[in-house]
């Protein structure tokens, strides 16, 4: 066979034997295959690469008459109903019996589980067709990763009653986790507000299907009740807020366990500032939730974020652990969480300190411009004060631009 000239011409020829799957399911899981690898190289809006790809495939063949041609134009019809030219589409008369239940599908249960801290939710639903000759019963599955703020990875497989049951069994027996029946418009929001960003990213997380089941899992998502337009982010907390929220954490248990009720006069200002930074880290998540806080949002927090972001003295760095272990058990408690929950965060926290130390003394991981303010700092001029500045920035002009950090 001539090789295929063009990428429409290579896609027929990956799905000439479409018609010989044994359900709908089987092709649309084809089909999101084939879009899958427009999707991972596509560097930007890739949910709009797919759908122009679409519509330039139909258009592209619009004369083929072969029954995998008909057929595999359905299938992408059914995927991507949205793309130009998929009213026209129709399977031709050589097409599977199954043909038409391609994207026949209905809601059969829709839940949510995931981690107490708020890290991660997983939502599953499971689907069926309007025949049983579209094929099986099966679940969709998708991974929001809250601290980073995306759809981490999809899954569209079966079967679904085993696939609800393991998800269950798993909450079950971890204290740690919860299981719940969801709102199908919430799963339905949720899921595309986060994978709206995913679309979006320079580079896919690795590993996982969520390329190769990224079409199917738009098809379902538009099965669901409700909009695609989800919750907008939580706004940070103003300045009164923001004060509330310290006042009744120094008046805390937690605060005083840590002795940060009673601290002397000359480490107030570390303690506000290192207020301030746990603050200002929550504010940087999307949901801005300064109660939200895990294992893995001290790790993002203590070694990678204050490092890039904050210019800390030796005050502020003997200060810090101390403060993001109280606050963390204090948002805790303010939360709810398991007690084990709770002490999992404070021994991570503890176990991070010797790295946050290192971190610290050899600024490694400070950014370009963090690093240059802390050198400033270490030089002794006065930010606030315009000329000294000025003479600064001149005299080390050379290591502004050309430090490779």
């Amino acid at each position: 066979m001539a090789t295929p000239q063009t990428p429409y011409d290579a896609v027929l020829h990956a799905a000439r034997d479409v018609t010989r799957l044994d359900s709908a399911l089987d092709a649309e899981m084809l089909g999101a295959a084939l879009l899958g690898s427009v999707y991972a190289v596509a560097e930007t809006d890739r949910d709009n690469a797919v759908r122009e790809f679409v519509a330039g495939f139909l258009a592209a063949t619009s004369r083929r008459r072969s029954a995998a041609a008909t057929t595999i134009r359905a299938v992408f019809a059914a995927l991507v109903p949205d793309a130009e030219g998929t009213a026209r589409v129709r399977p031709g008369a050589a097409a599977p019996a199954w043909a038409g239940q391609l994207g026949r599908v209905h809601l059969t249960g829709a839940w949510a589980y995931g981690d107490v801290y708020g890290d991660q939710t997983s939502y599953l639903a499971t689907f069926a067709y309007d025949d049983t000759e579209g094929g099986p019963e099966h679940a969709l599955v998708v991974l929001v990763d809250h601290n980073i703020g995306i759809t981490k990875d999809v899954f569209v497989g079966g079967p679904a009653g085993r696939v609800v049951e393991q998800a269950r069994e798993i909450c079950t027996e971890d204290e740690l986790t919860w299981f719940r029946t969801e709102d199908p418009s919430r799963m339905r929001a949720e899921v595309s507000r986060h994978l709206a960003v995913t679309d979006d990213l320079g580079e896919l997380p690795a590993q996982g299907s969520l390329a190769t089941d990224r079409a199917l899992v738009g098809a379902r998502l538009a099965v669901l009740p409700g909009s695609a337009a989800g919750a907008p982010d939580v706004p940070p907390p103003t300045d009164e807020e923001r004060t509330r929220l310290v006042r009744a954490f120094l008046g805390s248990p937690e605060a005083a366990r840590f002795g940060l009720d009673t601290v002397a006069d000359a480490e107030l200002a570390s303690l506000h500032f290192c207020l301030g930074l746990l603050l200002d880290h929550a504010a940087s998540f999307p949901d801005a939730d300064p109660m939200r806080w895990s294992p893995t949002v001290a790790e993002l927090f203590l070694l990678d974020w204050v490092h890039r972001r904050a210019v800390l003295d030796m005050d502020d760095a003997a200060m810090l652990p101390r403060v993001l272990r109280g606050w963390a058990a204090y948002a805790a408690r303010q939360r709810g969480l398991p007690v084990p929950a709770a002490r999992r965060t404070d021994e991570a926290i503890e176990e991070m300190v010797p790295e946050f130390a290192r971190l610290y003394s050899t600024g490694e991981r400070r950014s370009p411009a963090t690093a240059a303010v802390a050198q400033l700092m270490a030089d002794g001029v006065d930010p606030d004060d315009p000329v000294a500045l000025d003479a600064w920035i001149e005299a080390n002009r050379h290591r502004l631009t050309d430090d490779p950090a």
